[in-house]
Order: structure tokens, then sequence, then C-alpha cells
């Protein structure tokens, strides 16, 4: 058995390889490990409104492009509702509310393009 470690796209994964007995070929690779640690998304842009940042932050579950903002500044919005939706894979991608709140900042524009993780807006 050989163990190597690969990385793609910044996702380190651990592999093991075993040999074959009668030709000593590779035959089998086992399912990659869960990744070890993917990278930081790069940090937000400071936000856009002028009444300041929440404290509950709203991140991109996925890289894309901002497609449009369903929620504005002082909107009250309930778990599980719409702030902004994303445009990955010629998919729309909604990206909701973790609690209830209202709406403090809106931190990227619509045609923003986004990494995973990255704050999009904030609430109290």
């Amino acid at each position: 058995m050989k163990n190597y470690t690969i990385t793609v796209n910044g996702n380190v994964y651990d592999v093991v390889v075993e040999e074959g007995a009668s030709t000593g070929a590779p035959v089998a690779a086992k399912a990659p490990a869960a990744p070890k640690a993917a990278p930081k998304a790069a940090p937000a842009a400071a936000p856009k409104a002028a009444g300041g940042a929440g404290s509950i932050k709203v991140e991109a579950g996925a890289a894309g492009k901002v497609f449009k903002l369903e929620k504005k500044v002082g909107d009250a919005v309930k778990r599980g509702d719409a702030v902004v939706i994303i445009e990955a894979m010629k998919m729309e991608i909604p990206v909701v509310a973790p609690e209830d709140g209202t709406v403090a900042s809106i931190d990227v524009a619509v045609g923003d393009m986004i990494e995973a993780g990255a704050v999009l807006a904030t609430l109290n």
C-alpha cells in the first residue's frame, strides 16, 4: 500500500493505493478522505449600507455571481427567507436568513463575483 496526499483546487485529500499481488500494478484506490482544510474565502467588501453591520452574517454557500437582491436594508426577515440570489453553474441559488431579524447591511451588489463563505449581508 502507498499513501499519497493530493491537492485538487485547494482541497487536500489523503489517498491510499493498494498494489496487486500478481502484477504489482495499482488495482484500487479508496475514495478520497474528507478535505483536511479548504482555503478561506476572500474577505467580503466593506458594507455598502450606511447603517453599519449587524451581528448575524448571511454567507454564500457557493461561489458565483450575485444575481438578485431579494431584501434591502431595514427589511424584516424570518429564518429561511431569501435575502440574496446567486447564480452558479447557470442555476439560481437563494441565500437565506439563518434566523429571524432585520437586514442591517447588504455587502454586495448585483453582478459581483463572490466566493463560497463570503458575507453577503448582515442581520440584527
